[in-house]
Parts: C-alpha cells; sequence; structure tokens
C-alpha cells in the first residue's frame, strides 16, 4: 500500500503522513525546500518499519505533478492507491485590498493543485486497472465567509465542489474521493492569528477546545479504509462542532 500527501512536511501534513505510515502505507510527500525536515520525517516513518520520500514539487505546476506521480511509481514499485492532497496558502486580506497575484497563488495551489493531482493519481489508477482513495483537505471556509480570507474562502469552496464532481466522474473506475474540512486547528501559524488562539476558539467551539493536527488523523484513515467502502462525495466536518451552530443573537448558557 502506497500514499501520496502533498505539503507533507506542513503542521497537519506531517501527522497524516504519520498516521498512513503506522497504518501499514509506505508513505511519499512532497516539499518545497524544506530539507531539514524532510530527512527527519523519512526517518521518523523508518523507524515505523515502513519506507517514506520527500520529493520537492509544486502542487501547481502541472509538469512537476506529472514527473511526481511517474516518480512514486517508480519508487514504489506500484500505483499509489492513496491520494491525500493537503498542499494550501492563504492570504490575510479583504476583497478590496486583496491583489489579483495574491488571488492566482491561492487559486494555484490550493485549487489548482488538487485538481493536478487528482487527474494524476486517477489517470495512475485506471491504467493500473485498480481503484483508489483520495481525501481532500477543506476547511469550515468550505461553508462559511471568513473576514479578510476571500481567495482562500472561495478556493476551499472550490475544493467541496471539486470533491463531489471528482467522485461522481470517478466513481465507476472505483475511485472514492472524500473531503476532510478542519475546524481551528493549533499550528505554529494558526498561533499568530490571535494572542491565545486555543483560548479564542475554545469559546465559540461547543466541544469547548481548539483541534490539533491529530484531530485529523482518524477521518483520514476511516475515509481511506474498507470500513467507508461506500462512502464518497462527502465533506467530514472536524471542527469540534464550530460550524454546525447558528450565529445567534441571544446570550446562552451552557
Amino acid at each position: 500500500m502506497v500514499a501520496i500527501v502533498t505539503a507533507g512536511v506542513s503542521a497537519i501534513g506531517r501527522h497524516l503522513v504519520l498516521a498512513l505510515a503506522g497504518a501499514g502505507q509506505d508513505v511519499a510527500f512532497t516539499h518545497l525546500g524544506a530539507d531539514a525536515a524532510v530527512r527527519a520525517l523519512e526517518a521518523e516513518v523508518a523507524t515505523m518499519g515502513r519506507r517514506a520520500r520527500g520529493w520537492e514539487s509544486d502542487a501547481g505546476d502541472e509538469a512537476a505533478v506529472g514527473a511526481l506521480h511517474a516518480a512514486v511509481a517508480d519508487w514504489a514499485g506500484a500505483v499509489p492507491d492513496v491520494l491525500v492532497n493537503n498542499a494550501g496558502i492563504q492570504t490575510w486580506a479583504g476583497l478590496l485590498e486583496l491583489w489579483a497575484d495574491q488571488w492566482d497563488a491561492v487559486m494555484r495551489t490550493n485549487l489548482r493543485g488538487t485538481f493536478l493531482n487528482t487527474q494524476g493519481f486517477a489517470r495512475a489508477c485506471i491504467a493500473a486497472g485498480q481503484g483508489g482513495a483520495i481525501v481532500n483537505l477543506g476547511s469550515g471556509c468550505n461553508k462559511l465567509a471568513f473576514p479578510r480570507l476571500v481567495d482562500y474562502t472561495a478556493s476551499k469552496g472550490g475544493v467541496e465542489q471539486f470533491t463531489k464532481a471528482a467522485a461522481v466522474e470517478l466513481g465507476p473506475h472505483g475511485i472514492r474521493v472524500n473531503c476532510v474540512a478542519p475546524g481551528a486547528i493549533a499550528t505554529g501559524r494558526t498561533a499568530a492569528e490571535a494572542g491565545d488562539y486555543a483560548a479564542t476558539w475554545a469559546r465559540v467551539t461547543p466541544l469547548r477546545r481548539v483541534g490539533v493536527p491529530q484531530d485529523l488523523c482518524g477521518p483520514l484513515l476511516f475515509l481511506i479504509s474498507d470500513a467507508a467502502a461506500f462512502v464518497t462525495g462527502q465533506t467530514l466536518y472536524v471542527d469540534g462542532g464550530a460550524f454546525s451552530q447558528a450565529n445567534w443573537p441571544y446570550e446562552v448558557t451552557p
């Protein structure tokens, strides 16, 4: 069993790589200029008795993505059966302040990258006569507009609709496509959003805590497993209930 994870050395990606390795997968993952982190992750996976290999690859570059999928199949000796589209970036800017090149950069990684990797993975699976499982990383922005995240919100809404379209087209080939949409997840990047990120988000999350990257591992492993063999085209929100509640104008005491 072989999996591909884009942005595998990111705060969330690293945990997804380790979860897949722990579930018996050899894991190929991408990065952009993070050689030290790549070597460390490869070594950590090796201690688990699995293989891991990092490739420097830009998710939005068509030629690079094509080369990546060919190289991974050669390295693994088999066509991968799992793809995790985790690569994503964001810009903090309101609609009227956002630059066109910022919009393009976010769309290039988040939406075009998901499309290119899905296409490359699916073509390889179909040519090999095998099925597969794809999990796309979404966001609470899939369904709600977040302030100052215009391009990111548009891209993640696109990822959810792309997930559905891909599931419909690839289902006859035995390829399932689903989306995991995290809520507030504590990472080094999100910590910079607020003075106390965890406490800020815990107040508006029904489970009264912020998420951590490990919270995404169980949902991922479920969606690629036989337990989810009849699940495709779906989005699983991993948000502690934060985006299930209405914007309620009255004071509520738990």
